[in-house]
């Protein structure tokens, strides 16, 4: 079985150091502009795990992490975020918001592997 990750994320650079990390080791990665983008591929990309930035025009993560905890659907599925922010408050909120996990920006993508096998019992 193939992995699908939802990875949402302003940044074109972002997203493509993502999609660059993941995809060689095996998982499909769906690609969402911003929050509301990212939404609206939910359905479509049906993720095993959403990958979601704090910080982003529409719809900012605290934003998909409270929207993906109310969907029927994917209520359920782990959300990491990965961000440039690092303080304690702001990974409370999240946390507080249904986030699995956080990682912070410039990500190591041995270390983005492996937490995401570690969240999803690989």
């Amino acid at each position: 079985m193939t992995i699908r990750i939802l990875a949402i994320d302003d940044s074109p650079t972002m997203r493509g150091l993502v999609a660059a990390a993941l995809e060689p080791a095996g998982f499909a990665v769906h690609l969402a502009e911003d929050g509301v983008d990212g939404l609206a591929s939910l359905p479509a990309a049906d993720p095993h795990l959403v990958i979601t930035d704090i910080n982003m025009p529409r719809l900012d993560g605290f934003g998909v992490i409270k929207a993906v905890r109310a969907s029927d659907s994917h209520g359920s599925i782990p959300i990491l975020v990965l961000t440039t922010e690092s303080g304690q408050d702001l990974k409370h909120r999240a946390r507080s918001a249904g986030a699995t996990g956080w990682i912070v920006k410039p990500f190591d993508e041995n270390r983005l592997i492996d937490t995401i096998n570690r969240v999803l019992g690989l």
